[in-house]
């Protein structure tokens, strides 16, 4: 049972609930989501405004910020999948922090309710209420892919993903029977955007310098392939890098579908809109993503497709352009206008994520101080992508095309650059450097996901062994022999 919000505990000795008839000393803003727009937002006011100014609360069912274009190399092993994450507690000083999901928002109420893990949801109020809720991955209902797909949104997945095609592996070099080799050796990726030509490029290099390894698998053996619905790849670049990836692909033997879609999936048989039907154990899915779906369980004004209605200011707006006073809302989950495309919104990148949520950080302040706020401009200074150890490609403020070496240069510079903390920072440029000169480890770690599988196997009581007519049953306590009977006479031999 939901607890009253008049009952709610509170983060802080100095910032009680509201009370009916008694305003709140320090006001408290309230930052759903924990991820790149509600990390940089909640430490931006938290460097503007001291704690007597304003007291900031952070709610993420996840204890830590994943930085997703990391994802790929992370998988790949590449970098440590720790060192792609930044912990709330350590990142956020001077914030408070509470680890559930968001349920409901009533902004009419200036309340939110949260979900723990563990325990009854709860209540809380608010002043200020900033939205940065993210997106979730965007599926469609094609059969057998809820069973069958891996996910590459978070880090978790990206493990997962990661172990998993190492397994395959592993499975397949011990495996005699070519057609279940087959079936192991062939590796799906859905979607060609960014997210899914960085994951197949460097899951795949990953995988052939793990063949490396194994006597018994051919590199040819490995089958990858691309299904992308339109028919170009990477649209956020120019048609030419685009087509020069696709060109870099197909040489590394990467079959790629342009202008097809996944049909079905059931029981790992694929079957494609181009009539193209094989089998697979891996099904990774990267095809989009959509606005958190809690955004449907509160009274803010969405879009059409889900997302929170922003001005350039990244104020709520309603229908009429009219603010919505004292909320905000920046990222994946808001239809922020972009000024440098009039008619068109930001994209949802980590690009626009990190400014948007710095902008927003200045503009709370500005509002807490009686100040005006400014809207929020960017103009796209390019675009990087991952494809493997040593490749990439590069567009930088339009005009510039990279590709190859220099273009993975540029992609870890400009990421390890925008990647929070020092700490981190510094993490991952250590592993770059032991990675290059002792190379990345290719073991799978398979009861990762399931540690305690072979405890429970081994705290299943054996079968009992049936008792032959005239023995002692096993399972009761020995019973003291009479004197002069054969189990005593028997008893007193042995002695």
């Amino acid at each position: 049972m939901p607890i009253p919000v008049s009952d709610v505990a509170t983060t802080s000795s100095t910032d009680a609930p509201a009370r009916p008839g008694k305003p709140r000393k320090v006001p408290r803003v309230v930052i759903l989501g924990g991820g790149t727009v509600g990390l940089y937002t909640a430490r931006r006011l938290r460097k503007r405004l001291g704690k007597r100014e304003a007291a900031i609360v952070v709610v993420d069912p996840r204890p830590y910020m994943t930085y997703a274009p990391f994802l790929p190399e992370a998988a790949a092993g590449s970098i440590d999948p720790r060192n792609v994450v930044a912990p709330h507690r350590r990142a956020l000083k001077g914030v408070d922090v509470l680890q559930g999901k968001v349920s409901e928002i009533n902004h009419s109420g200036r309340t939110v309710q949260i979900t723990p893990e563990e325990g009854d949801p709860y209540w809380i109020t608010y002043d200020h209420l900033v939205v940065g809720l993210g997106s979730v991955a965007r599926t469609l209902p094609i059969p057998g892919l809820a069973e069958q797909g891996i996910g590459f949104k978070n880090v978790e997945e990206a493990i997962a993903v990661r172990n998993h095609v190492l397994n395959r592996i592993d499975l397949a070099a011990s495996t005699w029977d070519p057609e279940l080799r087959k079936r192991m050796l062939t590796f799906v990726f859905v979607g060609g955007g960014f997210a899914g030509i960085e994951a197949l490029g460097e899951v795949e290099d990953m995988a052939r310098a793990a063949v490396k390894y194994y006597k018994a698998i051919e590199q040819e053996e490995l089958r990858f392939v691309l299904v992308e619905g339109s028919p170009r790849i990477l649209p956020e670049v120019s048609e030419e890098l685009g087509g020069y990836t696709l060109e870099q692909l197909r040489k590394r033997q990467i079959e790629i579908h342009l202008s097809t879609f996944l049909n079905s999936c059931v029981d790992g048989h694929v079957v494609l809109s181009n009539k193209l039907e094989f089998d697979a154990e891996t099904i990774v899915w990267t095809a989009g993503v959509k606005a958190n779906p809690v955004l449907q369980n509160s009274d803010l004004p969405l879009d059409k497709m889900g997302r929170v209605t922003c001005n350039a200011a990244l104020q709520v707006v309603d229908a009429e352009g009219t603010v919505v006073a004292d909320a905000y809302a920046a990222g994946d989950c808001a239809a922020v206008p972009d000024l440098y495309n009039p008619g068109q919104f930001c994209p949802p990148n980590a690009q626009h994520a990190l400014r948007e949520g710095n902008h927003l950080g200045d503009n709370l302040a500005r509002v807490l101080r009686s100040a005006e706020v400014t809207d929020y401009k960017h103009k796209n200074i390019g675009a990087v992508a991952s494809l493997g150890m040593y490749k990439g490609v590069a567009q930088m403020f339009g005009r510039i095309k990279v590709r190859g070496f220099l273009a993975w240069v540029l992609h870890r510079t400009y990421h390890v650059a925008a990647m929070p903390t020092w700490n981190r920072k510094i993490r991952i440029a250590a592993g770059w450097t032991g990675a290059l000169l002792l190379r990345r480890e290719v073991v799978a770690l398979g009861t990762l996901h399931d540690p305690r599988a072979e405890f429970r196997a081994a705290s299943v009581p054996a079968k009992p062994r049936a008792v032959e007519p005239g023995e002692a049953d096993p399972a009761l306590p020995p019973q003291k022999a009479e004197p002069g009977s054969p189990a005593a006479k028997k008893s007193a031999k042995t002695a």
